[in-house]
């Protein structure tokens, strides 16, 4: 009935456009063709990327182009290669290349350097690896909504020439329409070593950490359900 109410009375309103789910912003606010940002100059990064995923954008088969580039939409300009060199840190994908396998297209907008976030190995070839696959068997029988980035602060550290902040942590957002349920991350920087569920946070409370007000043009009594608790056995996490 919960699922049944969201469609008729939700979708009417708000429509699946690559920008259905608006979440409010302090950057630059940039579309490419299968995601949209907030870039955060101060920052050199986004403060959040959004993207669907569903069973259809995953059957794509287009390979990784892995031409990192800046992005030519910041007025500002983008962080640039040369600033994660020798850094230490790899340049963290936050919409995923393996969610952008629909077109040719798509897998390279994915390698703008808007899209990156300086990522320990450790974490970036780790545990978000594994959420970014467990994000992807959640979406081959549903349609999800996926925001995410790293939590941005005044007390980063910095990397590279245009100085780069390197957060301490990073969120990820999933919101599944089929089944009307939210769940967040919260994960630290650095190799994971507990399970995923560890880090499930409520939305509310990755909103009080950003500053962001997440998923804001659905109807307010819907939003706040979503977003005040999360029942992790509502979500499969062995495949």
């Amino acid at each position: 009935m919960k699922t049944f109410y969201y469609f008729l009375f939700v979708l009417p309103l708000i429509g699946f456009s690559q920008d259905s789910y608006k979440n409010t912003y302090n950057g630059e606010k940039i579309t490419h063709s299968r995601y949209s940002l907030s870039y955060i100059e101060n920052h050199e990064q986004a403060e959040w990327v959004y993207y669907k995923l569903n069973s259809r954008l995953l059957m794509g088969v287009t390979k990784r182009s892995n031409n990192f580039r800046s992005d030519p939409k910041i007025i500002s300009g983008s962080a640039k290669l040369s600033d994660y060199r020798k850094s230490g840190y790899d340049r963290g994908h936050l919409a995923p290349a393996g969610d952008m396998k629909s077109s040719q297209h798509a897998m390279s907008e994915s390698f703008f350097m808007s899209n990156m976030s300086p990522q320990l190995p450790s974490f970036n070839r780790g545990g978000w690896k594994k959420l970014e696959s467990l994000v992807r068997f959640w979406a081959k029988n549903s349609e999800i909504h996926i925001v995410t980035a790293g939590i941005l602060n005044k007390s980063l550290s910095k990397i590279g020439g245009s100085g780069v902040s390197v957060p301490d942590y990073f969120y990820k957002i999933i919101f599944d329409t089929y089944e009307c349920k939210m769940i967040g991350f919260v994960m630290p920087n650095k190799k994971i070593t507990l399970e995923l569920e560890s880090y499930v946070k409520t939305i509310d409370e990755i909103e009080k950490l950003t500053g962001i007000d997440f998923f804001y043009n659905l109807e307010d009594h819907i939003e706040d359900e979503l977003e005040s608790s999360v029942n992790i056995n509502s979500w499969t996490f062995k495949k």
